[in-house]
């Protein structure tokens, strides 16, 4: 759809007569966004300029996922005037704006992080910092190790001890292949009735679990490069794609580093479901679980009840916060 026929499905829309409506933002291409309103009509909006005024210190100050009201003026342009309040969004640290956030998207029921770990790695730092902001935000996640087809008898067998951690943390794991269509149907089922965020590294094959999701193909799909076997980018904006069965996913361009925002140092830990059960029996109530003495959570590690990855996902974290850091 046009923009010029977007807005004239709007137009047309019978707003109590005034050229005002509220609606889903489906969308986002840098200064435009698409905004979906109670007819299905699909609107292309700028955002008003006072959002940048009002402190948003973001690189988009609207996301897929917001609830927005739009105003239409008498020469067919259309403007988001306000967001609604959000229940929860993922957000990491601009790249090359260290003090700007990045927020992938808005309002999500679940996120589905792709992981895979060869073609490319997906490492364990960056899982724990994705699952640590959701975390913090209130996203429920559910872990996906897809290409599961691809992988030799050590990469499978690391597969399952990635599992057998998370899944002893507290979140749920699922072993996918897009191209062979093993933990599809299960994925279907999870996202149905829900808006779903996909998020994961270029070339983890976000696109093509949505591809096999419908019944016909929507997403564009890349190939995995050979420098590094890093993926290509072939998600260029963040897009919600409404499925078959009901329900939305958002496909979002691949992420090369996760870095945290917004996070004080003594909260980090909180967001550590095992750290954060075990710190309660710390000597001290402000421990940071560094050096301090009678650190249960130190004890934990050395005994393996917390695992070293985990625990030096915290460390990683904590540096972020103290000095700023992105990766």
């Amino acid at each position: 759809m046009t923009q010029g026929e977007g807005q004239e499905a709007k137009l047309s829309l019978p707003f109590g007569g005034s050229r005002r409506g509220v609606g889903l933002v489906i969308k986002n291409t840098g200064n435009l966004y698409t905004v979906r309103i109670g007819n299905g009509s699909d609107i292309v909006c700028a955002a008003k300029g006072s959002f940048r005024l009002k402190g948003i210190r973001s690189t988009s100050p609207v996301v897929v996922g917001d609830i927005v009201k739009i105003d239409i003026n008498p020469d067919g342009s259309a403007y988001i005037t306000h967001i609604e309040d959000r229940k929860n969004y993922i957000v990491r640290r601009a790249s090359n704006l260290s003090k700007h956030s990045h927020i992938l998207a808005a309002n999500i029921d679940l996120a589905l992080l792709c992981i895979t770990v060869r073609f490319p790695e997906t490492t364990t730092v960056f899982i724990d910092r994705f699952l640590v902001t959701a975390e913090a935000y209130s996203v429920p996640v559910h872990l996906v190790f897809n290409k599961t087809d691809l992988y030799d008898t050590d990469d499978a067998e690391y597969v399952e001890s990635l599992i057998h951690l998370y899944s002893t943390v507290g979140y749920a794991c699922l072993k996918t292949s897009a191209a062979t269509g093993e933990g599809m149907e299960e994925i279907r089922k999870l996202v149905q009735g829900k808006i779903t965020l996909l998020a994961g590294h270029s070339g983890v094959e976000k696109s093509s679990i949505i591809n096999a999701l419908q019944k016909d193909s929507v997403q564009k799909v890349g190939k995995i490069s050979d420098y590094h076997s890093k993926g290509m980018h072939t998600t260029t904006f963040s897009e919600m794609v409404e499925l078959d069965a009901g329900g939305f996913v958002i496909d979002t361009p691949g992420i090369k580093g996760f870095g945290t925002i917004d996070m004080d140092t003594a909260e980090v830990s909180h967001y550590f479901p095992e750290i954060f059960k075990i710190s309660s029996k710390c000597k001290f109530h402000n421990c940071l679980h560094l050096n301090e003495p009678g650190c249960a959570v130190l004890k934990a590690v050395e005994d393996r009840y917390i695992s070293q990855s985990r625990y030096q996902s915290y460390l990683n974290i904590l540096e972020d916060v103290d000095e700023g850091k992105y990766r």
